[in-house]
């Protein structure tokens, strides 16, 4: 699958992905790709060579790819977080705040439906790992 966005200023990563479970056997792999499934904290004492984390969206239903951005992203992962599969437009605005920062949607996905449903929803209610104050700490100035 191509990437049809990528929200990234470094140069991407031109390894190939190896499954979660050959990773550990590869001492010189960078890029690795998640199925669901998959314990996205078995590479958490990994994270320094890592230049890529794709995360299979095998069907737009399966959810377990967000927990495992997360998980990622919260133990301060700071490589390129690729959501590969069956990604809807409807689902970028959330897999964003997850911390994912590159799409390689099954289908490409038009351009101007992408960018309206990322821009959507300027306020947010809960924190996570984009870095967006949530609205409650704004109204009380804490952000």
């Amino acid at each position: 699958m191509e990437t049809q966005f990528r929200f990234r200023a470094d140069e991407p990563a031109g390894d190939p992905a190896v499954t979660v479970d050959s990773f550990g056997e590869q001492t010189n792999a960078s890029a690795v790709r998640i199925e669901p499934g998959d314990d996205a904290r078995v590479l958490l004492p990994f994270l320094d060579r890592l230049r890529l984390v794709e995360v299979n969206f095998p069907a737009y239903t399966d959810g377990r790819g967000y927990s495992a951005a997360r998980i990622l992203r919260e133990a301060g992962y700071q490589g390129e977080l690729r959501a590969v599969g069956d990604v809807l437009v409807d689902q970028l605005a959330y897999m964003r705040r997850c911390g994912f920062d590159s799409f390689a949607p099954e289908h490409p996905l038009n351009q101007a439906d992408a960018e309206a449903a990322m821009a959507r929803y300027p306020d947010v209610y809960t924190p996570t790992v984009d870095g967006r104050a949530p609205i409650w700490a704004k109204r009380h100035h804490s952000a």
